[in-house]
């Protein structure tokens, strides 16, 4: 199995703009997302729709392919890049073998060990599509549990296999009160890497948005609604995702102790 990354890094961000080019103790965070994906694959791509962004990867020796401005999602720009980098040929004969590991353009500490929990899913010859959770403990808060930026999935433990992703609360604990949910209950968090075999990723991409997805926001419901499988990686590192300045923030105080 031949695993390809891709790391999707738009300059628009309605919270956020810039965020790829933000600095993080002098590099910024789109070039640690890079070092950290090429350490745990021998290929990996950024994809962008921003000048600034292709001549900061250029910059600084990483390898980046321009991308359209107008794409739906992430998962969307992976298939035009990863149909950018090869052949209609070489795909024809390779699609079924290769995996798009679509890597955040905004986890600057996403470490190697989560990306091989991700890529070990794919061990199974069935998975279809992966991606990545990690439990919540009870050194979280209420308060994060139920923060709606945050998804949720419960998954079986039977075939690996997503059953559900939600902004709400999964599962919801009947009968207990929500101060003990944390201590009584099992809830895991989803870290929105995903990973797709390479013909599966050209299907999905060709799905017209469901009810599901329309209500929560959620691509990955349009990929459940349609039949596909998710296979669920479990990861227990904690990782910080980029998504305002006071997240920036946080990150560079976490780089500057751990670092």
């Amino acid at each position: 199995m031949k695993f390809i990354g891709i790391i999707p890094a738009r300059y628009a961000s309605t919270r956020f703009p810039g965020k790829p080019l933000a600095d993080i103790c002098h590099k910024p965070v789109i070039r640690r997302v890079y070092e950290q994906a090429v350490k745990a694959l021998d290929t990996v791509v950024v994809a962008t729709d921003d000048e600034r962004i292709y001549d900061a990867v250029e910059a600084f020796g990483g390898k980046v392919v321009m991308t359209r401005a107008d794409h739906r999602c992430g998962t969307d720009r992976c298939l035009e890049a990863y149909e950018a980098i090869t052949t209609p040929t070489w795909r024809a004969q390779n699609d079924t073998d290769t995996v798009i590991v679509n890597i955040q353009g905004d986890e600057p500490f996403i470490q190697p060990e989560q990306i091989k929990a991700l890529t070990d899913c794919f061990d199974k010859g069935n998975t279809q599509i992966a991606t990545l959770v990690r439990p919540y403990t009870k050194e979280d808060s209420l308060a994060d549990l139920e923060n709606p930026n945050t998804p949720k999935v419960v998954w079986s433990k039977v075939t690996g296999e997503a059953l559900l992703f939600s902004r709400s609360v999964i599962p919801y604990m009947r009968g207990v009160d929500k101060s003990e949910w944390l201590q009584k209950g099992e809830f895991y968090r989803h870290i929105g890497m995903y990973a797709y075999r390479a013909d599966v990723l050209s299907e999905i991409t060709r799905l017209a948005p469901g009810k599901l997805e329309l209500a929560e926001s959620l691509e990955q419901l349009r990929w459940l609604e349609n039949g596909f499988r998710i296979h669920v990686g479990v990861t227990d590192i904690q990782t910080i995702g980029i998504d305002t300045p006071e997240d920036l923030e946080r990150a560079i105080e976490w780089y500057k102790y751990n670092g």
